[in-house]
């Protein structure tokens, strides 16, 4: 089953060109998968897979205490591997075929006020070469809705200041134009004429943004930096890393931005991913009804 495996993450992986977390997961649910096959099941072939087997996993990963939406999740990975395996003739059915994905609850989301994202965006008060790029990152992320691992792969070719633009690469190599607004202009001109060139300590490369070593910045590093940040400016709320992207969603709705523009900025595919910001502006409406109407 291991040649299998590396055969569909190799297809994930060159030909339908996805993120390289995307294939992570991928690749951790089907060892997991194989692990159950092997240790529980004692399959050693994927002919021997049957819908039972699965009905079983999905029976295992209950026992285990798993959450609804990583069962979901793990599903999913294995039905586009069968699916996959069926397709290159590596086996003659697909035994994932009638199996049923738990439905995922939608989690709250959470986002910050126009007052916290101001605060946040002040945090970096600092004139020195982080504080700046700092600065630049979180005006850049506000500004456009970046997903973070989009932000960190932002080059400098694909910035264009004076066109007001960046071009974003997205899932699957997607590629989207998102405007910039004067304040992150204003943060990313200052990052480029004065910071990146200190921070970059010799190194030859095209990303936009870089740690302290002039390396390409990860999740990690700038999820910390965020974090960091928020604690500066009083902000106790639950943050997430697409906090930015969701106020950035919000708050362009709230201000009567047509949705489907906002569909176009964040990348989503389907309008029912956007729709659910409509759902927090108008349980934000009633908030605001309630405190404010005489009769309410």
């Amino acid at each position: 089953m291991e040649q299998e495996r590396n055969e569909f993450l190799y297809y994930i992986s060159n030909e339908r060109k996805l993120a390289q977390n995307t294939i992570q997961s991928y690749e951790r649910d089907l060892k997991q998968y194989e692990l159950f096959l092997k240790n529980v099941e004692e399959i050693k072939k994927i002919e021997e897979i049957e819908r039972g087997t699965l009905e079983r996993y999905v029976s295992y990963l209950k026992e285990q205490g798993r959450a609804e939406t990583t069962i979901a999740r793990m599903i999913a990975s294995l039905r586009a591997y069968h699916q996959f395996l069926l397709r290159e003739k590596l086996a003659d059915q697909d035994p994932s075929v009638l199996i049923e994905i738990p439905k995922k609850k939608n989690r709250p989301v959470h986002t910050l006020t126009l007052k916290e994202v101001e605060a946040l965006l002040e945090a970096p008060s600092g004139n020195d070469s982080i504080s700046i790029r700092n600065r630049a990152m979180l005006e850049m992320l506000y500004a456009t809705g970046m997903r973070v691992t989009e932000l960190i792969h932002v080059t400098v070719s694909n910035t264009h200041l004076t066109m007001g633009f960046v071009r974003c690469v997205g899932k699957e190599q997607k590629e989207r134009i998102i405007p910039l607004g004067g304040a992150a202009l204003k943060a990313l001109q200052l990052y480029l004429d004065h910071s990146r060139r200190t921070l970059m300590k010799g190194q030859n490369h095209d990303l936009l943004f870089v740690n302290r070593l002039g390396k390409p910045l990860s999740r990690q590093g700038f999820w910390k930096i965020v974090k960091q940040l928020a604690q500066k400016a009083s902000i106790n709320k639950p943050l997430t890393p697409h906090t930015l992207r969701h106020s950035f969603a919000t708050h362009l709705l709230e201000n009567g931005a047509d949705i489907r523009a906002v569909q176009e900025m964040l990348g989503h595919v389907n309008i029912s991913t956007t729709q659910i910001y409509t759902q927090v502006t108008k349980a934000r409406m009633k908030d605001v009804y309630a405190q404010s109407h005489p009769r309410a």
